[in-house]
């Protein structure tokens, strides 16, 4: 269903619960331009707007934008909040051309004039059929290409809809929500193709990637991140039907190289989460990152951080792409196990790892990448309370960002230990959970020993410059500007300034709500702004 903004009028007639209609009066709808490839190839130079997931292809998460600076922001004030009427939202918005594009959840879609906040037009999804989740009714944003914004549900299906109006063009089941699939993340566009990834390992699915046709809706590849036998990996899942049910979930959005022409995304953990007597074995291509061709599907190559992982710990953190020394092209990670790996993308080759959050779990990680595991830390049936980190890990899915300016990686980390217990292994049911035990409780609610802080590190080393204590372990991402500012948010609703290059506290605001989201920065009327949701309202600000 689509709804207008109050000075739009709009014929509707719904149609198998698809909306047709037509504009009256659309010319209150800034009508902007068409967001070409070869602008989403440049959308670095388009600092007034904020065309992707990520940024840019790079996943940067930066601004070249500097109106707003550590001697003034100060200054900054609120400028509008539009109501949102939904709690814990994740999206990250898109800004194009004076438009503002936010989902809330569970998956609507509202266009707003980025200068005052008003509402344009407002889609709200119909679901298909109940949807098991793990982890709440969520949605992290959109992609654009040309006149079209496209969305994936949480009952598993991708739209396309006219960024005019909100009109659904065209509609596809990406897999079926009955047997526990979602789709929470934003798509990634490369070239004519909309990448999309699943969720879902919490419930039993067999994890994998998608490409649709960005034109018509029609799928053009699907790579599987758990091999079926005979397949390369499926060595590494024993000799049973483990893997039919295998997780390797891709629900957060990944970064691509023009250059080399490979995707870069990450792949969460194993099933059953927490029993992994069913898998024996590394169980790729879980808790990994794999660079795949974006016109085939086909995977070059594969770096799995947690091999055999029972303690949740996805590997669909955002990787940052960035040029190290001496011009080598460099894929970085701030994982979910506490380490930060440094990759070389055009082959996947280990360079570096070092621990940014306290870890138990392994004595080291040896020159291959791989974990030498320590003995005692894995879930037992009375449950364990002697891992670091926790369920929710070192590192999780909020944006990262990479400042060339300051050429310092700065993410949000979570320092805490958690209760870990195992069950029988669980039979696949529909709607039901796979987790095969748990990982909570225990040391979370002791204040000494849960916490979270904002990270600076050097980012082809993995050495710390800097680090900014908060009170509890966040789950909002971070943003970097030319204006020698990062921002960032504390789960209680204190957004926060800090100079990038010392991190001094400079500015904060007391929002008052939990904060699940990440900030961005564009052009309004000439003047920047900074928006980040809180609660159940998205608020922009600016200077007075």
């Amino acid at each position: 269903m689509v709804r207008l903004g109050r000075r739009l009028l709009v014929f509707v007639v719904i149609v198998g619960g698809f909306v047709i209609g037509r504009w009256v009066g659309a010319q209150s709808l800034p009508p902007g331009l068409p967001v070409t490839y070869d602008r989403l190839l440049k959308a670095h130079e388009e600092p007034g707007n904020w065309l992707m997931y990520g940024g840019d292809y790079r996943s940067h998460h930066f601004s070249t934008l500097e109106e707003i600076t550590s001697e003034n922001v100060q200054r900054l004030r609120v400028k509008w909040i539009y109501q949102m009427h939904r709690q814990k939202v994740e999206t990250t918005p898109i800004v194009v051309d004076g438009v503002m594009y936010v989902t809330r959840p569970p998956s609507d879609v509202i266009a707003l004039d980025a200068a005052t906040g008003r509402a344009l037009w407002t889609y709200e999804h119909r679901m298909s059929s109940p949807v098991y989740t793990c982890c709440g009714d969520v949605n992290r944003g959109l992609a654009a290409l040309d006149h079209t914004l496209f969305l994936t549900t949480l009952d598993a299906r991708l739209l396309a809809l006219d960024a005019r109006s909100g009109r659904v063009l065209w509609k596809k089941e990406i897999a079926d929500p009955t047997l526990n699939y979602t789709a929470t993340g934003a798509p990634l566009i490369v070239k004519d193709k909309v990448i999309v990834g699943i969720g879902g390992a919490e419930g039993g699915i067999r994890g994998f990637l998608d490409a649709y046709d960005a034109k018509t809706g029609e799928r053009a590849w699907r790579l599987w991140t758990v091999p079926a036998p005979g397949e390369p990996g499926s060595e590494t899942w024993g000799t049973g039907d483990a893997w039919k049910h295998g997780g390797g979930s891709t629900w957060t959005t990944g970064s691509f190289d023009p250059a080399l022409n490979l995707v870069y995304w990450g792949t969460g953990n194993p099933g059953p989460d927490y029993n992994g007597d069913s898998r024996p074995g590394d169980n790729l291509y879980t808790c990994s990152l794999l660079a795949v061709n974006p016109d085939t599907g086909t995977m070059k190559w594969h770096f799995q951080f947690t091999p055999h992982d029972t303690r949740d710990w996805d590997a669909t953190q955002v990787p940052v792409l960035i040029d190290g020394v001496g011009g080598r092209k460099l894929v970085v990670v701030a994982s979910r196990n506490g380490f930060y790996y440094v990759l070389d993308r055009t082959t996947g080759e280990f360079l570096r790892a070092k621990p940014f959050a306290k870890q138990t779990w392994t004595k080291e990680i040896d020159s291959k990448g791989r974990p030498v595991v320590n003995p005692g830390q894995e879930p037992t049936p009375e449950g364990n309370e002697s891992i670091w980190p926790g369920v929710d890990g070192g590192g999780n899915w909020m944006s990262p960002s990479y400042s060339p300016a300051t050429n310092l990686l700065y993410f949000m980390a979570r320092e805490e230990r958690r209760r870990f217990f195992k069950t029988d292994a669980p039979e696949f049911q529909p709607g039901e959970a796979f987790f095969g035990g748990g990982g909570g409780g225990g040391a979370r609610f002791r204040p000494e020993e849960s916490w979270g802080k904002l990270v600076a590190v050097s980012p082809d080393t993995g050495d710390v410059k800097w680090e900014h204590r908060i009170l509890a372990p966040p789950w909002s991402g971070v943003l970097s500007t030319a204006g020698n500012l990062v921002f960032s948010a504390t789960p209680s609703g204190n957004f926060f300034a800090l100079d990038a290059r010392t991190g001094k506290e400079l500015w904060w605001f007391n929002g008052g709500e939990r904060v699940f989201a990440s900030p961005i920065t564009f052009l309004s009327r000439g003047r920047q702004m900074i928006t980040i949701p809180i609660g159940d309202v998205l608020i922009a600000f600016g200077l007075d």
